[in-house]
């Protein structure tokens, strides 16, 4: 059996472990599973989102771990039923809440504790009762942030903290477990710009990371896998729709796009917390995170959006975003690499700033060069956003004009260029 052969071997059954993992926690008579998924909250209100589901019983010996073995368990989780009208018990903090789970088994809590339980590093326990004969007991996680917080990361997940192909489980699972995942599914540097996020400038806070993502509920497993490969910091991962998986419906259901009603509801809850939005420029986040802004001026510290496209609409977009931003006298980065952005938010105090070396080294062993810097013509972003075909597309700091009128055009340290956007429509 050859190397090629031999990896992918190993990679597949990897993959179908993770796939099959869920439908082995059966927790209630009858196959039943409560499948909660990692919440967030505030001292005065938590929320979570799991659901609830029944399946069929293994057929094979405790410790089977055959590929005939993985397939069974893959088909058990297709054909598993969603339990509707199921009733929750939630218990945290001295208070209690019954909810009942929709037409597709989920259910979600809302919840104000009368105080707040010891935890860990911010993460909780909150106490899951299903009512049924006899009753089913899980537990749940929320992260409630701690006293030495400094600020709130929302970042998407597809194209800014991995590769496009989350959406697409067959190719998701492939890159994750028979590519090598280290290297071509994490963007390099992401984990390390991450993690020197969560802990802020003096390596002691815990800030909040919640996690958006286009990506279904069914991908939860992976995608905390992923997670935990890269030594990503773990939070709240938030599903923008939910997919059904069936025989009958092998399809997705779209949901409703509720980014911003999202973010919308985390800059209400952490009303003492100033925002960072990470996403990329492929997808609508320069639109979501504009919008953001321009709503809630003064709570969005910097933008960050991950520049992986050059399509024409899409530079239109981040145009309009920076003058938006620049006008709110927040920052804007449009960032070739993470060390880019990692620069930046050391220059703003988000992170230390021995942090953008450990960035920068990681950048490196992904084997990515790191992008020229351009300048822009005035009054044309798009002319940097662009650039030549063939060529890396560059790192742009967006700012707003200073005071005594000047614009400030400079190049950065490590190859960005600095744009400076007036309150015109157009940027210089």
């Amino acid at each position: 059996m050859g190397a090629g052969v031999r990896r992918w071997r190993k990679g597949a059954i990897r993959a179908l472990k993770l796939v099959a993992r869920p439908v082995r926690r059966a927790q209630g008579r009858g196959g039943i599973v409560i499948e909660p998924y990692r919440g967030y909250g505030s001292p005065d209100e938590i929320f979570l989102i799991g659901r609830i589901f029944r399946q069929s019983h293994p057929d094979t010996a405790p410790g089977d771990e055959s590929l005939r073995t993985e397939l069974r368990d893959i088909a058990r989780r297709i054909a598993r039923r969603a339990l509707k009208g199921a009733a929750v018990t939630a218990r945290f903090g001295g208070a209690q809440t019954r909810v009942e789970t929709d037409r597709d088994g989920y259910f979600r809590v809302h919840l104000n504790p009368r105080s707040l339980p010891a935890g860990d590093q911010g993460w909780h326990e909150v106490a899951l009762t299903l009512e049924a004969e006899p009753p089913v007991q899980a537990r749940a996680q929320v992260f409630v942030p701690p006293g030495a917080t400094g600020c709130v990361v929302v970042s998407d997940i597809d194209d800014t903290v991995m590769r496009t192909g989350v959406a697409n489980k067959v190719k998701m699972l492939w890159r994750l477990f028979v590519e090598d995942a280290e290297n071509r599914v994490a963007f390099p540097g992401v984990a390390a710009l991450y993690r020197a996020l969560y802990v802020g400038p003096d390596g002691t806070q815990a800030n909040p990371m919640l996690y958006v993502s286009r990506a279904p509920w069914g991908l939860y497993e992976m995608l905390s896998e992923f997670f935990k490969i890269h030594g990503i910091p773990v939070g709240p991962i938030l599903f923008l729709r939910e997919w059904g998986l069936s025989w009958k419906h092998p399809l997705p259901r779209r949901a409703e796009d509720h980014k911003r009603a999202l973010i919308v509801h985390m800059l209400s809850l952490y009303r003492d917390l100033p925002f960072v939005l990470i996403g990329d420029s492929g997808q609508h986040d320069p639109e979501v995170y504009g919008r953001i802004v321009a709503d809630h001026p003064g709570r969005v510290k910097a933008v960050y959006i991950r520049n992986v496209s050059r399509d024409a609409d899409r530079i239109r977009e981040i145009e309009a975003l920076a003058q938006v931003v620049a006008e709110a006298g927040s920052h804007l980065v449009i960032a070739a690499d993470s060390t880019a952005i990692a620069r930046h938010a050391a220059g703003l105090g988000l992170i230390a700033p021995g942090a953008v070396a450990e960035v920068a080294d990681e950048h490196a062993s992904g084997g990515e060069p790191t992008p020229d810097a351009e300048t822009a013509p005035p009054g044309n972003l798009g002319a940097v956003l662009g650039g030549a075909g063939g060529t890396l597309p560059p790192s742009v700091v967006v700012e707003a004009p200073a005071r005594d009128g000047s614009h400030g055009l400079g190049r950065m340290a490590g190859g960005a260029s600095r744009v400076a956007a007036g309150p015109q429509p157009t940027v210089s």
